[in-house]
Parts: structure tokens; C-alpha cells; sequence
């Protein structure tokens, strides 16, 4: 019995995900209940809670980006989870915000709530600085970051098309599960504009301390918007084969401040 319990800890320490939880009876231990229920309303919350738009402008503008804020067409987050569509269109308001700061960039970052708040805290800034020397050295010309409200994945199709710049790339709070309710995504899309499908997106999911690191994901990113910038696409007919840079040594000089990611 003891083995098998050291078997299931060491496994346990593998992964968050809920093995080994053993029993009481015929149900879970008391431990397990509760750790399960706190799990449950820390999703709950990340999905429900506000983002703090103007402090997430303040920590932007400290790497030294300008910030332009920008909203859906969904007016509270009520709405925004029962009408998805809603936060894939962009406020009328603010379409000629975008378009008077239209310039030719390379890229345009977008920083969305989604459905986690808490994962756009927590991660987008801390990526954006560590994008941002890897964007310099390539010489590529960074738009205004804008910080959208109650935004789905699409609606930097809207905003990349208003911009005019020649990719998009959207920082998302990512749906929250029972282990993870910081996960953020990237969402890359060459050639943005009204209309574009998900098949021509690059995702990089699971951004978060306890997953895909800031310093990998930030050369993820900039490895995938090197070819699609090269290759003119993005989505399922560009292939993510940054892992093969990263065991080939490329890493130890991309990724910044650290040799191991």
C-alpha cells in the first residue's frame, strides 16, 4: 500500500491534472472536495472578474508602448458571454480611433480580456517585454498596442484591418480550467481583415508561469511571425517548428535573460 501510494504522489507531482485522489468510501476524501470547489470558483471568477484596463495601459506604457483602448460591441459582460458574435465586432466608436492611427507596422498587438482577466494581468505585459527586444533586433515596426474590452479571438481581425498593418497578433485570457485559470493565448494572424476563419490563426496556447514560460513563448511568437511575414499566410499551412530552433542552441540567443526558457 505504501508503494502504491509513492507510485501515485510521484506521478501527481508530473501534472495538475487530478490523479491519484483516492477514496472515502464509496466518494472522494474531504481534501479533494474542497480543493476541487476552490478550483471551480477560481475559474468562475477569472471568467466573471473585470479587467483593469487602465493598469494594464500603465504597465504597457512602462516597456514603452502607446496604448489605444478600443471595445467590442458587447456592453457588459453578461452580454458578452451569451453573444459571442458580439465581441468579434468592434464598437463604431472607436473604427475611426484605429483608422486615424492606421501607419505601416509590421504588426499590431492586441491585449483582450477574453475569458480570463486574471491570465491578462498576469502574463500579457511581462510577454510584451520579452517580445520586445526579439521584435527590435528583427527590425520590425510594432503598432500601438491596443487594449480591447469584452473581445473574442476575432476581433483583431477588425482591428488589424483598421491599423492596416501586415499581422496581428491577440493576447488572450484563454478559457479557465479547474488547474488553470491564468492561461493566456496568443493568436497570430497574417493579413488581418473582416472574415478571416480560425484556420488562418497560429495559436500559442497555455502562456502562464506553470505552463509555456513568457521568454518561450515570446520566441514562439517571433519565430512564427518571421515566416509569416516571409511566406505571406499564417493559420494551418504554416507549420510551428520553432521547437527544432530551440534543441538546435537558437534559444540560448533568443530568448532574453535566460538560456533555458
Amino acid at each position: 500500500m505504501s508503494d502504491t501510494r509513492e507510485i501515485w504522489a510521484r506521478l501527481a507531482g508530473l501534472t495538475p491534472a487530478r490523479i491519484g485522489l483516492g477514496r472515502a468510501g464509496s466518494g472522494l476524501p474531504t481534501r479533494e472536495v474542497l480543493r476541487f470547489g476552490l478550483d471551480h470558483a477560481q475559474a468562475r471568477d477569472a471568467v466573471h472578474a473585470p479587467m483593469d484596463a487602465e493598469a494594464l495601459a500603465g504597465a504597457i506604457a512602462n516597456l514603452g508602448f502607446t496604448t489605444i483602448p478600443v471595445a467590442s460591441q458587447a456592453p457588459d459582460r453578461a452580454t458578452y458571454l451569451r453573444r459571442p458574435d458580439l465581441g468579434r465586432r468592434l464598437d463604431p466608436a472607436d473604427l475611426s480611433k484605429l483608422q486615424a492611427a492606421a501607419e505601416a507596422a509590421d504588426l499590431a498587438l492586441v491585449v483582450a480580456d477574453g475569458l480570463s482577466a486574471r491570465a491578462v494581468h498576469e502574463n500579457a505585459a511581462p510577454l510584451i517585454d520579452a517580445f520586445k527586444p526579439l521584435a527590435e533586433k528583427a527590425g520590425w515596426h510594432v503598432a500601438p498596442v491596443v487594449i480591447a474590452r469584452q473581445a473574442r479571438v476575432a476581433l483583431g481581425d477588425a482591428i488589424g484591418e483598421a491599423l492596416e498593418v501586415r499581422a496581428v497578433a491577440v493576447l488572450i485570457g484563454e478559457r479557465p480550467g479547474l488547474s488553470s485559470p491564468d492561461s493566456l493565448g496568443i493568436y497570430l494572424t497574417f493579413g488581418p481583415r473582416i472574415g478571416r476563419s480560425d484556420a488562418e490563426r497560429n495559436c500559442i496556447s497555455n502562456v502562464r508561469m506553470a505552463g509555456l514560460t513568457h521568454a518561450r513563448a515570446a520566441f514562439k511568437l517571433h519565430w512564427l511571425l518571421a515566416r509569416a511575414l516571409t511566406l505571406g499566410l499564417s493559420g494551418v499551412t504554416l507549420k510551428d517548428e520553432s521547437d527544432r530552433a530551440l534543441e538546435a542552441g537558437v534559444a540560448s540567443q533568443a530568448l532574453p535573460g535566460s538560456t533555458t526558457g
